[in-house]
């Protein structure tokens, strides 16, 4: 266990300095997973012996004098990007057997940077849920409590990530996919800007990897440090050669500032639509207390901040219309007869959710458009401020609920139930404009569960939100390796 839980940036420098081979990273990877998945269940494609022949690879490239910024560096990859010659099911049971010819552009990415993928991990059926289990592969439990989930649909890669399964992920966020998983797990992940990193190959099986503009999905990297979000994200952004050529160079500007004491920060722990939970409240407010005690610039409202409200409204139009497009035709027509029964006054979201999925392309449009106000309001925002801070979701992870009925199911916060969708508000506040987000964790709940917070940068100044997170790391504790809720599953396990 002795390199489990260490990070990208030290395994490299230890690579480089031939403290460690990868073939003996990998091996203890490895055997990492083949001791301590079987409860967990973060990796539900293990591709073991490529990984060896990987591993031996970068040592011999090493040994030739190549460097790569992942070079020999274990990973892992999330189900739903295409590896060729590896199943890819997206959780779906009717194409469990579906193996593309060609990886996905991400995946090419890290090979390409030297890293060694040791597996795939679980998602939820079509990567709709916030949790992580199907038919094919089953439940991914959260290492810090069994009975709990890892989130989702990112939930494979950040339960593999506090596991100690490899230095880093790639996964995917348009709900949260990649910053719940990281506040549930206790590790750090990074919603990029909208476009920054291509997600071709990304792609729902037997769909062909075509290079489509997202409209709110986005790849992304997740670390159990700051810096390695940084390391891994400047290996994944950049243009799809598919649609912009070679030529085109993205260079992100740096961050806005290298000192606490420069940020302005706007922090919000309070939102309309649903409330926030004791814990994830007194995270908010550690990171809060943090960046005050290192002199940064600290406000608890603007009026420059668009209107959250309807920005939740917004997130589930667009969603949701989005969601439900490709239904089949009898379950697209009883959503509209539901849809016609709603009366013109209800303003819920569970109301929203409902006529989003059958939105006209008109309808879409004039979301869209509303859209592009906020964006323009967050331009106005990040002009007063560097980044918001806030919660990701309401509570920390909870129990694992498999009710078949997604819109049915309820969110327990402190006491009120909620509709179970609502718990999106938080991240689709930085989802819905396209702005960078990135995980950071910040502490745990009285019960001893990770809480994390999201720091929400200006679009394309990823590196402002991922520089402040590396600096508050110190500060609020960041990672630290679950007291592997084993014990109370142990007897159970043997």
């Amino acid at each position: 266990m002795e390199w489990s839980f260490r990070s990208a940036v030290e395994l490299a420098a230890a690579l480089r300095a031939g403290e460690i081979t990868s073939v003996e990273l990998t091996d203890e990877a490895i055997a990492g997973i083949e001791r301590g998945d079987t409860v967990i269940n973060a990796i539900c494609v293990r591709t073991f012996d490529r990984a060896r022949a990987a591993a031996l690879r970068a040592d011999q490239a090493r040994a030739r004098g190549e460097d790569r910024p992942l070079l020999g560096i274990p990973v892992t990859v999330k189900e739903c990007f295409n590896i060729a010659g590896i199943p890819t099911t997206w959780g779906m049971p009717p194409h469990r057997n579906y193996v593309p010819v060609q990886d996905a552009v991400q995946v090419s990415r890290l090979e390409a940077a030297g890293a060694v993928v040791l597996g795939k991990t679980n998602v939820p059926l079509g990567l709709q849920d916030i949790q992580s289990f199907n038919e094919i592969y089953g439940t991914t439990s959260n290492p810090w409590d069994h009975d709990r989930t890892s989130g989702g649909s990112s939930g494979g890669s950040a339960a593999a990530l506090a596991a100690g399964f490899g230095a880093l992920s790639i996964g995917s966020d348009m709900a949260g996919s990649l910053r719940t998983p990281a506040h549930f797990c206790g590790v750090f992940a990074h919603k990029p800007t909208l476009g920054l990193a291509p997600a071709r190959g990304m792609v729902a099986p037997p769909a062909p990897p075509l290079a489509v503009d997202l409209d709110l999905a986005v790849v992304g990297p997740m670390a159990r440090t700051a810096g390695d979000l940084t390391l891994l994200l400047d290996v994944m952004a950049g243009p799809d050669p598919l649609t912009l050529g070679v030529a085109y160079d993205l260079t992100l500007p740096p961050p806005r500032h290298e000192r606490l004491r420069d940020f302005r920060v706007l922090v919000l722990d309070e939102h309309p639509l649903i409330g926030t939970g004791v814990a994830v409240r007194a995270g908010v407010n550690r990171v809060a207390d943090a960046l005050a005690d290192g002199g940064a610039r600290v406000e608890r409202r603007s009026p420059l901040l668009p209107d959250v409200t309807e920005a939740a409204t917004l997130f589930t139009e667009l969603l949701f219309s989005g969601s439900a497009a490709y239904f089949p035709v009898d379950e697209y027509e009883q959503l509209r007869s539901r849809a016609a029964e709603l009366k013109s006054s209800d303003a819920s979201l569970d109301a929203t959710r409902l006529r989003a999925m059958v939105f006209s392309h008109r309808d879409w449009l004039a979301a869209n458009n509303r859209r592009e106000l906020h964006r323009e309001g967050w331009r106005r925002l990040f002009a007063e401020f560097d980044v918001v801070v806030c919660p990701i979701t309401p509570t920390p992870a909870f129990a694992h609920d498999h009710n078949p009925d997604l819109l049915g199911r309820r969110i327990d916060i402190d006491g009120a139930e909620y509709p179970y969708f609502d718990q999106l508000v938080w991240a689709g506040l930085a989802t819905m404009p396209g702005l960078p987000s990135t995980a950071v964790p910040a502490g745990h709940s009285p019960e001893g569960l990770p809480v994390g917070v999201q720091i929400i940068g200006p679009m394309f100044e990823d590196r402002t939100p991922l520089r402040l997170a590396e600096l508050l790391e110190p500060k609020i504790g960041g990672f630290r390796a679950p007291t592997r809720g084993l014990h109370q599953h142990h007897s159970k396990a043997e």
